[in-house]
This record gives structure tokens, C-alpha cells and sequence, in this order.
């Protein structure tokens, strides 16, 4: 990699490229937490500010051998600054390989909006095409396709049980084998790299505001983030995006999920905390209708997060990016 002051012209030097600070940022989007939107968001903002957003093609690898993880540590700092770069992938941690850390974003939701968000998208898909799910899943039996998620649960199908509901804290735990199991150790592990590594993780119930604190946070990246949000434009194409046939499990299919899931509710809650305390420091007020207790005193309605864009990359938005490009 070589840098601009070492090519001469007649007049010495070119003038090095003054970078905002930080100029390398790592959002390692979780899954159905919101990311699509925020993607789509951010390419926008990469062509309004300038700055370099990197993507990547590979979606379903999260966990990394050592050299995959020096490979993609290398390629990511070798890419032209200031960058955000953008992958589901846990958490990768750049020092251990010599590189510069660079700063992390991320959102998270409630952890089972999040499982049933994913369970019915890769059955029936949303609302930008019928046959979306079908490309998606083309595997996938039909008697699978429309197991019946009380079932799921309680027959404890592989994928309704875990490790598969293991989900959120590996992304910030990282890489070692121990971020994949269930336990003490994984979760206080993600809670030490939120403290020492992100900048912010948000909550995708309160995005208005997670994207209030990135623009503040960040500006060079994010500045005039929530206009573009709140454009009717965009707004209609949360529309197209609700996961279809999607029915809330009964309660006590609910109840064993939360059982199943204590520590992705306790890192959830930990997260959720420091979201508000960071929140209360910057003058945000939080929009919650009352405050609700913890899981294993109430049944929640997992429906009342708005759904999020998918997670998958598809060009399909390009009529939108369109409309902010003047």
C-alpha cells in the first residue's frame, strides 16, 4: 500500500488527505436487527459525504479461521480511509493481528422479535415478491417450510433450541470457540468488547434515536442520517418489507424461548441500559410507553417492532438510492 506523499511532482508532495476522526469504522451488522436499513442509509450517505463504504459479498460467514480472520483484518485496513466497513461477522479484533482497532457500531433487538423475525422470513419471505422465500430457501422441504412454530419450540427442533438461539452475543464476543457456547463466559466477554470497542450499539426499537447519537457520534459519516429516514420515500419502502404470515407462539412457547434465551435477554438488557444512560447524557428523552418488566414476568407481543429491511443484499433499492442522489 503505498501513500500519496511518496509520489513528486514539480511542487513536492501532494498534500496528504485530511481524515476525520475516526477514519476506519467496523459495523458488523447482526442479523435482523435492522441492518438492511441502515446499509441502504449509509450508501446514500457514502455518496452525499465522500467517504469509502465497504462491502461485502459473503453473508453467511460469521465465524473465521486465524487466517481467514488475518486475511479479511488485512484487506479491511488496506482500504482506502476514511472507510465503514460492513459485514455480518462476529466481532473481529484487529490488534491480535498487529492492525490499528478500529471504532464499532452495531444494533441489536429484542432477542426473540429477532428469532421469530428470521424464523418466518426464511419461510415465506416479505412483501417485495412472493417467490422471495423460494430463491431464499430453495432447500428447504415443504413440510419444513410450514412447521408450525408452537411445534418448533416445544418438540425442541434444532432450530428452535440451542445453540441456535445463541445468536446476538457471539457478534461481540468474537471469534474464540468459546463465543459460540451458551454461558457466563461469552456473555461478560461481549460485554467487556461493548465497553472497550463500541462506540455505540443501539437498540433497533429506538432507531429514530440510534441514529440521532451515530449522526452526533459520528458526523462525517452519518451527518443528515435521520432526514433521510424520516423521507416519505423511504418510509414506503419499510412498507414492502414486513415479513408475511408471521403469528405470534403461545405463551408458553414464549416462555421456554426465554428460557432458552437468558443470556442473549441479559446482554440485551446490559446493552439496552447503556443505550438509555447514553441517551439521558446527550438530552435524549426515551419514547417508551411504560416500562416493562423483565421476561419472566410478562409475555410480550413480539410484534410490535417495526420490521426491519432484510438483511440479504439485493439491488432492488436502487430506484430509492436514485431519489437521494441530487
Amino acid at each position: 500500500f503505498v501513500g500519496n506523499s511518496t509520489y513528486l511532482d514539480d511542487h513536492g508532495p501532494l498534500p496528504q488527505k485530511v481524515l476525520p476522526f475516526p477514519s476506519q469504522v467496523v459495523y458488523n451488522r447482526v442479523g435482523k436487527c435492522g441492518s438492511r436499513t441502515v446499509v441502504l442509509l449509509l450508501r446514500i450517505l457514502s455518496e452525499k459525504h465522500g467517504f469509502n463504504l465497504v462491502t461485502s459479498d459473503i453473508h453467511n460467514k460469521t465465524r473465521l479461521t486465524k487466517n481467514e480472520q488475518m486475511e479479511l483484518i488485512k484487506n479491511i485496513s488496506t482500504a482506502e480511509q476514511p472507510y465503514l466497513f460492513t459485514r455480518h461477522v462476529h466481532f473481529l479484533n484487529f490488534s491480535r493481528f498487529g492492525g490499528d482497532q478500529p471504532v464499532y457500531i452495531n444494533i441489536i433487538r429484542d432477542p426473540v422479535n429477532r428469532f421469530l423475525s428470521n424464523y418466518f422470513f426464511r419461510r415465506f419471505g416479505d412483501w417485495r415478491g412472493e417467490q422471495n422465500h423460494m430463491i431464499r430457501t430453495p432447500s428447504m422441504r415443504q413440510e419444513e417450510r410450514y412447521l408450525d412454530i408452537n411445534v418448533c419450540i416445544l418438540e425442541n427442533y434444532p432450530e428452535c433450541s440451542n445453540p441456535r438461539l445463541f445468536y446476538i452475543i457471539p457478534y461481540f464476543c468474537g471469534q474464540h470457540p468459546r463465543c459460540r457456547e451458551p454461558g457466563e463466559w461469552a456473555l461478560e466477554r461481549a460485554k467487556l468488547n461493548v465497553n472497550e470497542n463500541f462506540l455505540l450499539v443501539g437498540i433497533l426499537e429506538e432507531l429514530e434515536d440510534v441514529l440521532l447519537l451515530l449522526e452526533r457520534f459520528l458526523p462525517h459519516y452519518f451527518k443528515d442520517v435521520l432526514s433521510i429516514y424520516k423521507n416519505p420515500e423511504h418510509r414506503k419502502l419499510g412498507n414492502l418489507t414486513v415479513t408475511v404470515k408471521k403469528t405470534v407462539p403461545s405463551p408458553e412457547a414464549i416462555q421456554i424461548l426465554y428460557q432458552r434465551m437468558r443470556y442473549e435477554y441479559e446482554f440485551y438488557y446490559y446493552v439496552k441500559e447503556q443505550f438509555h444512560l447514553l441517551k439521558r447524557k446527550f438530552g435524549l428523552k426515551s419514547h417508551i410507553r411504560k416500562p416493562r418488566p423483565r421476561p419472566e414476568f410478562f409475555i410480550p407481543s413480539p410484534l410490535e417492532t417495526e420490521e426491519p429491511i432484510d438483511d440479504e443484499e439485493e439491488d432492488d433499492e436502487k430506484w430509492l438510492e436514485d431519489i437521494y442522489k441530487r
